[in-house]
Order: structure tokens, then C-alpha cells, then sequence
């Protein structure tokens, strides 16, 4: 079992930062390929992003390339996403999963998830 809990979500002006982290506790984080999903009202899951057990290699969707940065710190079993230019159409609840084996952009290939952490970009 892996318990994630993110953090660091809030209301934030169109064009402004946010940094979410994600703090992981139970087995070996450094095992995990970890994701960032978010939800927004009526709308489906989307992927935003993975990185590597190691962090070395890490992986966007088209809608945040260039704009979200997903990083790791495996001493301290966290993992975090940088959120820059946001848009008000980032507006939704982001929830980071971990993945033992599959380096996926669905949420079925992730085993573990965080409660998650609302984003709100205001116009």
C-alpha cells in the first residue's frame, strides 16, 4: 500500500504559479512511476503528466507542455508539479497516483491515489 496526500492547491489569478506537492508514505516511492490527474466539474479525468522512478524522464499532455513541470525527491517520498501561466481552464481538482509498472496516461494504470487538492484560476 502507498497513502499519497497532495497539497498546496488554491485560487490563483490567470497568468500566476502554483506548486503542488504530493507526499507519499508505506512502500518505496522510489519504486512508483508517478502521475498527475486532474478533474474538472462535468468533465472526465484527464491525464496532465508521469515522471520516472528516478525522475529522469518525464512526460505531458499537449494541454500543459511548456507550462507544468513534474519533479521528484525520492529522499524526501515526494513529488511535486509546477504550474506556471495558468489558465482558468486549469481550474480543477489534481490528484497525484502512482504506478509500480505501467508508465500510463489512464488512470486504470495507476494503483494508488491522493484525495486531491483543488486548483482555481480565476480570469
Amino acid at each position: 500500500q502507498v497513502q499519497l496526500v497532495e497539497s498546496g492547491g488554491g485560487l490563483v489569478q490567470a497568468g500566476g504559479s502554483l506548486r503542488l506537492s504530493c507526499a507519499a508514505s508505506g512502500r518505496t516511492f522510489s519504486n512508483y512511476i508517478m502521475g498527475w490527474f486532474r478533474q474538472a466539474p462535468g468533465k472526465d479525468r484527464e491525464f496532465v503528466g508521469r515522471i520516472s522512478r528516478s525522475g529522469s524522464t518525464t512526460y505531458y499532455a499537449d494541454s500543459v507542455k511548456g507550462r507544468f513541470t513534474i519533479s521528484r525527491d525520492n529522499a524526501k517520498n515526494t513529488v511535486y508539479l509546477q504550474m506556471n501561466s495558468l489558465k482558468p481552464e486549469d481550474t480543477a481538482v489534481y490528484y497525484c497516483a502512482a504506478s509500480p509498472n505501467y508508465y500510463g496516461t489512464t488512470g486504470a494504470e495507476y494503483d494508488y491515489w491522493g484525495q486531491g487538492t483543488q486548483v482555481t484560476v480565476s480570469s
